[in-house]
């Protein structure tokens, strides 16, 4: 078990991997951010997408909850997923300049006001998203303003890829845990102090309720309203979304979900989601396997044969 561990984790494939992207990053980070932009952006959708099989996991995606697509456009909002994945990684890798685009941005939607009397209060605030648009702008726009919004990572499972990228979600604010027992306890220790932390719920968790998203049964964790409920916490959906000309972004915060029902909060959240990704679908992040229909098929017959006589 060791020896197959330090083959997928933490050896020489892991390491060279992570010296290229390193490389790559720092070559992109030397160029003026449009040219910058354009070039992680095209690198992602003609190279790295079609190569590691994310097209294709898009493509799956598109035709599980619209099978009725034609088939030109899942192409096209494949592309654009990609597209929109390479300009974010690079400009989330650029803090200081994500800031500085953002200080003066303005901050748009109806929950603005609501946000803003909860700071004066001092009452706690957690933000829920998903992976649409560049998820950290949001954030960005509070942060350079002044506001300190802490907030979950996933880690990354390249142990030297995780160690840059982690160390730089702590750059863009504090205080930032990663993602797991600990880190939940020490997110909800934040929020429950009064602080404002921001939590991404589009992704698939099996220990998750099943509600639908885009049509489709999609299991979600309740634990971003369980949090806001035990709290007292303001709920917020807010939305970093790309502008036409590919680097701005429009910071929207949407009226509160009120409290209530754990899995009916995380249901308004959802629809608050799918609705944007109605508007601009090339913007969500396509490549996650949020489905995983497949899996969820087997637990279902799994299921059936345990309950059956």
């Amino acid at each position: 078990m060791a020896q197959r561990e330090t083959k997928t984790r933490g050896g020489w494939r892991d390491w060279m991997t992570d010296r290229v992207l390193r490389g790559l990053i720092a070559s992109a980070l030397a160029l003026p951010p449009r040219p910058r932009l354009a070039l992680m952006g095209g690198l992602v959708r003609r190279v790295l997408a079609p190569l590691a099989g994310y097209r294709s996991r898009a493509m799956e995606n598109l035709a599980h909850v619209w099978p009725d697509l034609p088939e030109a456009e899942r192409c096209r909002i494949a592309d654009a997923t990609a597209e929109n994945a390479g300009r974010t990684m690079i400009e989330n890798y650029d803090v200081p300049g994500l800031l500085a685009r953002m200080k003066d941005a303005p901050l748009l939607g109806e929950g603005v006001a609501a946000i803003e009397a909860a700071r004066a209060e001092g009452r706690p605030v957690l933000f829920v998203t998903g992976h649409f648009g560049n998820f950290e702008a949001p954030r960005a726009a509070l942060v350079a303003r002044g506001w300190r919004i802490g907030g979950l990572y996933r880690p990354m499972a390249n142990p030297f890829f995780n160690a840059h990228y982690a160390a730089n979600m702590h750059r863009l604010g504090d205080p930032v845990f990663e993602q797991g027992r600990r880190g939940t306890m020490g997110l909800l220790k934040h929020i429950r102090g009064g602080g404002m932390g921001v939590l991404l719920f589009d992704v698939y968790d099996s220990a998750g309720v099943p509600i639908d998203f885009l049509g489709q049964p999609a299991p979600t964790l309740t634990s971003a309203a369980e949090i806001a409920v035990k709290t007292g916490a303001l709920f917020v959906p807010f939305f970093g979304i790309r502008r036409a000309d590919g680097m701005n972004f429009d910071a929207v915060f949407e009226t509160p979900v009120p409290h209530g029902d754990p899995a009916e909060m995380m249901r308004e959240a959802t629809r608050r989601l799918e609705a944007r990704i109605q508007e601009n679908p090339g913007q969500w992040f396509w490549i996650h396997r949020r489905w995983k229909w497949r899996r969820q098929a087997r637990q279902r017959s799994r299921e059936a044969a345990r309950m059956a006589p």
